[in-house]
């Protein structure tokens, strides 16, 4: 199966800034704008699965739980600033 890179990036946007809580909406929709064009094509999976993560757990590993992939190395340090 082919992924059309800008689908697929146009996805992970929207799935970003609707998660469903205020907060996790603003942190991870500012995330996405800042990182999804430093990404390679390799790593929107990673960012697709990061996103799979309730909120409650991804909040807590954005404070500081163990890192496993680039992706969630970049999360982790993340520092939210509202616009």
């Amino acid at each position: 199966m082919i992924i059309n890179i800008k689908d697929l990036k146009n996805k992970i946007i929207y799935r970003a800034n609707y998660r469903g809580t205020k907060e996790m909406d603003k942190l991870l929709g500012s995330f996405t704008k800042i990182y999804i064009d430093q990404l390679m094509s390799d790593d929107l999976p990673l960012l697709c699965d990061l996103l799979d993560l309730d909120d409650e757990n991804l909040y807590k590993f954005n404070q500081g739980f163990v890192t496993t992939n680039k992706v969630t190395e970049l999360f982790r340090n993340y520092d939210y600033k509202s616009e």
